[in-house]
C-alpha cells in the first residue's frame, strides 16, 4: 500500500473535488472556474511539526493561495505548510 507522508513542517490535506457548471434558479449558466473556491478541507497525514494544533481528522481553514496541489491514486491532495493553516473548524454546543 502507498501513502503520502508530508516531511517537515507541512500538512496533508484531502480536498474535495470541485464541481463543474452549476446552474442558477432562473437558468444562468456559471461555469466552474468561476465558482469561488473552498479553503475548507481535512486534515490526512502531519509532517514533523512540534506542538501541533492540529489533528488527523481535523477540519481546517487555509489561505487561499497555499500549498501544492496534486493527484494521487484518483483523488486530490494539498499539501500546505503548517503556517498556511488559519483555523481549526470545531464543534460547540449552543448556547
Amino acid at each position: 500500500m502507498k501513502e503520502l507522508q508530508p516531511l517537515n513542517e507541512n500538512v496533508l490535506l484531502k480536498i474535495e473535488e470541485e464541481k463543474g457548471e452549476q446552474k442558477t434558479a432562473s437558468g444562468i449558466i456559471i461555469p466552474g472556474t468561476a465558482v469561488e473556491k473552498n479553503n475548507i478541507a481535512q486534515v490526512v497525514a502531519i509532517g514533523n511539526i512540534e506542538d501541533c494544533a492540529v489533528s488527523i481528522g481535523d477540519n481546517v481553514l487555509y489561505k487561499e493561495y497555499s500549498g501544492k496541489e496534486v493527484k494521487f491514486e484518483g483523488e486530490k491532495f494539498l499539501f500546505v505548510p503548517y503556517e498556511d493553516l488559519l483555523a481549526k473548524i470545531v464543534e460547540t454546543d449552543a448556547i
